[in-house]
Parts: C-alpha cells; structure tokens; sequence
C-alpha cells in the first residue's frame, strides 16, 4: 500500500460510531485501504494484530481465548476473516465490558466471516463498508462528500475535467497502490492482484477446479458491466454450467468487486426477482479484465458508455457508503423500452438519474422522468454527463457534470 493517506469520508463518523458500538467491522475488498483507514483514526492508543501473518493466524485458531487476552481491548484485528473461531470469544469479551469501541476488525467480505459476525456480535458490532477511494477523496476534499441527490442548484467542488482526463481515471482505477503507475506497471498490479485474489479469497470459499476458467469468467464478467446480469450468456462463453456461474458471481459479490443494481417494480417482490445490472466497484480492474490497454482504446471502444456508467454508479455508491449509508437505489425500464438508468429512493421521493458520455446534453435525454412520475412522487432529477457546467433541462431536472457529484 502507497504511503500516501487518503482524507477518507468515512474518517469522520468512524469515531462516533464507535462510542455508541462494541465492536466495528470494516468490510471491502481487498487493498482499498481499510487498514490505512482504522490505522489512522485510532491513533496509538489501539493495539494491532494481523492474521495475515501466520504465528498470530494460527495463534487465534488455536487458542482464541489466549489470543483475545494477549491482544486485550482496545485492539484494531486485521483479516479477520481467517480466524472466525474468534467471533464466539470477542462476543464473550465484550459482553464482559461496558466499554464502547473495544474491538475494530477489518475484513473482506465472505460467507463465513458475516455468517460469524451475525451469529455471534449481532447488536454489537457496527458493519462499515468501504470501497477504493471516491473522486473526491482522491481530490483531498473526503470531507465535503456527501450522499449523492440530484438538486436544481448542484454544488460545484471539483474541477471538471474533459473526456479524455476522465477516461484515463477511469482507466486508471481507484486502488490506492495502481494510482499514478504507468501502463506496465497497472498490467502487473492488476494481474497480481486477481492472483492474490484467487489464492486467498477464491480457494478459501469455493472449489475452482479449473482456475483458467474462472479467470476467463472475471473477463467475461467485466466485459458485461453495465449490463443485466445473464448466467447462462456468461457460462455459454466460459463454457461452464450456468448453476457454477451464479455460484462463481456469488464469490465476486461477497468480495466486493461487484454491485448489483434492482430495477424498479411497483411491487416489492418483483424488485427481488426481475433481472438485476451488473456494475464493477473499480472499473480500472473491470477495464484490465476486459482486456482495454490503454484509456484512449476505452474512450473509443464499444464498451465506453458502459464504463462511463460504471464510473457514475461507483462513485453515487461510495458517497453513501463512505458517509456510513446504505443506499436505495434502483433502475427503471417499462415494457415499452422507455429506461431510467439510476433512481435514488429517498423520504417518499424517487430521485431519477441518466448517464450520458456526451458533453452536449439535451432535454430529451430525461424524457423518461416525465413517464415515471405516473408510478411514483419524484423529487429533482439529474443527467450525469460531460458537461463542463451544470445546465438546466426543466424546471427540476439539470445535467451536471460526473465532476459535480
């Protein structure tokens, strides 16, 4: 991980949260910077354990009592997923205790460390999620980011920047370690860290067998962000079996390298069940997967709308996230092909946003709010595009450039 400390939105809540919870859980994918994160909010106060290495891994398989005294309160975990035997013992610990903030871990996400987590610390731990550095904290400006809703006069915080700059940061990725590397050195990053990914993460939650296979399934997955989730497209092009393709997804969802956006239903339960999108939360690891050299190959390609989109999501979803929120979001398309491609569901109101690569935006490119307003109340919409300044498209609704988020 760079040196460089990142001014991370979430730096500012972590603390309250804390007082008011036993324990914190700090979830993402890997090297996103969770550790960089809790490492610098706690100070030096805060004892640091990682079962990364592996005399303290086994040390808390083994004896997770002993480890838990050796490592008394406050202590800040690392990779806690490797060791779930813990979770009974920390709930013992810190039941034990009146103490607030006893326990910070981190980890990436998988089955048995939330399975742990829920069965053993439910109403005790807080569950943060953090994803690769956002554009604003990037900027140096983590602190005026705040959740993302479309408003008839956007704040401007950001320089904007043209199609080409964007595209190569799109290009370029969010992982603190690939920023500012050139293109050699973002290949050898990228394909370390799949590796890494499928030695630590992959083999621990499913049996690959065929390792070339999957592989090809990330490329196939990333070839398709922005796109409805299709397994039996995506197994008929790694040739596998669409049950092992929801399966192998399933792994990318638990390790945060995937969301999933609903579409919008009148009906509850068909938000649940109707075909979902498919969004990468780094589209520098999506693009490299993709098999897209160079950013100005991506800017040109057929799959720039994608990416763009992509870029857009990532971004709205951080500015939740990293401000300790869990957001509502959906996308809209009627039988008639009319589609809407983000709604932000917020106090009763549906927020509706498009996503456009162009920098001329017109009015007919929100002609979709006007319908969807027949199915629920709408508050301000927004077209994310280009655009090097905010301009109004009706008297609620104005395309704003991805720099104005």
């Amino acid at each position: 991980m760079r040196d460089t400390y990142f001014n991370r939105t979430l730096a500012a809540r972590i603390p309250r949260i804390s007082e008011r919870f036993k324990a914190l859980l700090l979830t993402g994918p890997r090297q996103v910077g969770k550790t960089t994160l809790l490492k610098h909010v706690a100070g030096k106060g805060r004892k640091y354990v990682s079962l990364d290495n592996v005399p303290d891994l086994l040390f808390a398989k083994q004896d997770p009592k002993g480890f838990l005294a050796t490592y008394s309160p406050p202590v800040l975990i690392d990779e806690i997923q490797y060791a779930p035997e813990l979770f009974p013992h920390i709930k013992v610990m810190v039941d034990a205790s009146d103490g607030r903030g006893l326990v910070w871990m981190t980890g990436s996400q998988q089955y048995d460390m939330m399975k742990g987590v829920t069965e053993s610390l439910a109403g005790r731990v807080a569950i943060l999620d953090l994803l690769a550095p956002s554009i604003y904290e990037r900027s140096g400006a983590g602190e005026f980011q705040t959740p993302f809703l479309p408003s008839a006069t956007p704040p401007k915080r950001l320089r904007a920047k043209n199609a080409a700059e964007t595209f190569k940061i799109i290009w370029q990725g969010a992982f603190p370690e690939a920023l500012g590397m050139d293109a050699f050195d973002r290949r050898l990053f990228y394909d370390s860290y799949v590796r890494t990914y499928l030695e630590r993460d992959v083999r621990k939650l499913i049996n690959v067998g065929n390792e070339i296979a999957f592989v090809t399934f990330l490329k196939v997955a990333a070839a398709r962000t922005g796109q409805e989730l299709n397994y039996d497209d995506m197994a008929r092009n790694v040739g596998i079996a669409p049950s092992t393709a929801k399966s192998w997804f399933s792994v990318l969802q638990a390790s945060g390298l995937v969301f999933l956006l609903r579409p919008y239903f009148k009906n509850i339960t068909k938000r649940l069940t109707k075909t979902p999108k498919l969004y990468w939360t780094d589209t520098g690891l999506a693009a490299h997967l993709a098999g897209w050299t160079t950013p100005e190959a991506l800017e040109s390609g057929i799959g720039a709308g994608a990416f763009f989109e992509t870029f857009v999501i990532s971004e709205v979803l951080k500015s939740y996230r990293h401000n300790a929120e869990n957001p509502d979001l959906y996308f809209f398309r009627d039988e008639k092909g009319h589609e809407i491609d983000l709604l932000l569901s917020r106090d009763g109101k549906y927020f509706p946003v498009e996503i456009k690569k162009h920098a001329t935006p017109v009015r007919d490119d929100v002609a979709a709010f006007k319908l969807f307003g027949k199915h629920e109340a709408l508050g301000a919409g927004a077209e994310i595009c280009l655009t090097t300044a905010p301009q109004p498209l009706s008297a609620s609704d104005t395309a704003i450039s991805v720099w104005d988020l």
